[in-house]
């Protein structure tokens, strides 16, 4: 690490507030400043909060880019981040800084692939379209021919990203009857593919044109942003579902409404936003498109796990060793 000086009891600046048993922690261990609100913070609190503080500790919603790092004070030293994404955080305007930046990897994995498991089943089940018309009053009853959707069992998922969260996907897919199809910058190795019976595609888009379903589970980074773009939706077969709860910015927002307008896609679930939190008023129209609010990660379990793993990426920099959890190059 840039400065291996012990730092105590540092100055932490939170920017909104997280659970309460991870602020106790905190403010415990360090002189710790915590925007009490689930708003986000101001532009102008937060490049105030930099210019005051040895660790940052944001969510996704703060923007930490080169303007904000400008504003920091020679003091900040770490960015200690409350999740596992970091493509809101200017990494290279960090680096130049002598800035550590940390994230919480690992321990939202299996909530965020329950969460795509059960976009998976309920797109093509239309348990949305279903749940609405219970509550409407408009259901007359049990009829052959009523709510009919596509069963799972027997299709290919294809499955964008094979990190953590993409083999836990690829594990409760099988489960459900399909069969496992990948693309990844790297091949897994052999017993795990076996494991997952997973075929590798070394062509994106020659899964795209195989495949029934498809997953997007990869960092959002400058190699990824755009990748499910206009082109490659128009590669997949119409009776194709596309499920994100990675990042909104990986698909083309606009290309995938118009191709479910035209019938070029069977339906969506959408757990993340190009624009979040705006979405594309023709997106709210449509019935075939499942969505939630960004609560892919949302368990109690896994926000107070993120804590810890905040409060031991802090502790171990204030000790004067690296981080656990430092974001490398690859990130960038």
């Amino acid at each position: 690490m840039s400065d291996t000086r012990r730092c105590p009891r540092p100055r932490v600046v939170v920017t909104r507030m997280l659970p309460d048993a991870t602020i106790e922690r905190m403010e415990a261990l360090f002189d710790t400043h915590v925007h009490r609100s689930d708003a986000r913070l101001p532009a102008g609190a937060l490049r105030a909060a930099v210019a005051a503080c040895d660790v940052l500790v944001p969510t996704v919603t703060d923007t930490i880019d080169a303007e904000v790092i400008a504003a920091a004070a020679p003091r900040l030293k770490l960015i200690a981040n409350f999740g596992a994404g970091v493509n809101h955080i200017d990494l290279k305007a960090a680096r130049a800084r002598g800035i550590i930046v940390t994230n919480t990897p690992g321990v939202l994995t299996e909530d965020t692939a329950d969460m795509t498991m059960a976009l998976i089943v309920s797109v093509p089940r239309r348990l949305a379209e279903g749940e609405k018309l219970v509550r409407s009053g408009a259901w007359c009853g049990w009829s052959p021919g009523a709510m009919l959707g596509h069963r799972i069992g027997g299709k290919a998922l294809g499955i964008v990203g094979m990190g953590r969260i993409g083999q836990a996907v690829a594990s409760r897919a099988r489960a459900f009857g399909l069969s496992i199809h990948y693309h990844n910058r790297n091949r897994l190795p052999a017993v795990l593919e076996a494991q997952l019976a997973a075929t590798w595609h070394p062509d994106l888009d020659d899964m795209l044109r195989a495949i029934d379903i498809l997953t997007v589970h990869t960092p959002l980074n400058a190699d990824s942003r755009m990748l499910i773009d206009r082109r490659r939706i128009g590669l997949m077969r119409p009776h194709v579902f596309l499920i994100n709860a990675s990042r909104g910015g990986i698909v083309d927002e606009e290309a995938l409404v118009d191709a479910l307008e035209a019938g070029q896609l069977a339906g969506a679930g959408l757990d993340v936003w190009e624009h979040e939190p705006r979405i594309d008023p023709r997106l709210l129209a449509l019935p075939n498109v499942v969505m939630t609010p960004h609560m892919g990660s949302a368990t109690v379990e896994g926000r107070v796990a993120s804590g810890e793993k905040v409060i031991q990426n802090i502790r171990m920099w204030a000790d004067g060793h690296r981080p656990p959890d430092q974001v490398l190059e690859g990130w960038a």
